[in-house]
């Protein structure tokens, strides 16, 4: 894994399409992009893909054919992950008591059975 620093927003405005897919170890069905495997490798945030694909379990999560997927960062380094239906209604909110992720926010797609990268849509 590369080290965590090197995640960047300006790094991210690079991926407006994905060229790959990867499959997700776990959770079969579901893809994601380059962007989104960029910040899993850069911001050692594999554990987020995992939060995503496994709250696709959730019946309320499920229901919704387009997902915004946002993790705000507080200075204490405890993180919000929701996730809203794309109107604003939030289906979905989980506490992460701890994180190194070093952005402090970012918001991923999930729709389609792909995770992706707001500039990917």
């Amino acid at each position: 894994m590369t080290d965590a620093k090197t995640l960047r927003h300006a790094d991210l405005r690079q991926f407006t399409g994905s060229e790959r897919w990867y499959r997700h170890p776990l959770a079969r069905k579901m893809l994601y992009t380059d962007g989104a495997q960029y910040v899993a490798e850069h911001g050692g945030a594999y554990w987020l893909l995992d939060a995503i694909a496994f709250a696709q379990a959730i019946p309320a999560v499920a229901a919704e054919e387009f997902q915004l997927w946002k993790l705000e960062v507080r200075p204490d380094r405890a993180a919000t992950l929701a996730c809203e239906d794309g109107n604003g209604k939030r289906v979905h909110r989980q506490e992460i008591p701890f994180t190194d992720f070093p952005l402090d926010e970012i918001k991923l797609y999930f729709t389609d059975g792909v995770i992706l990268l707001p500039d990917e849509y």
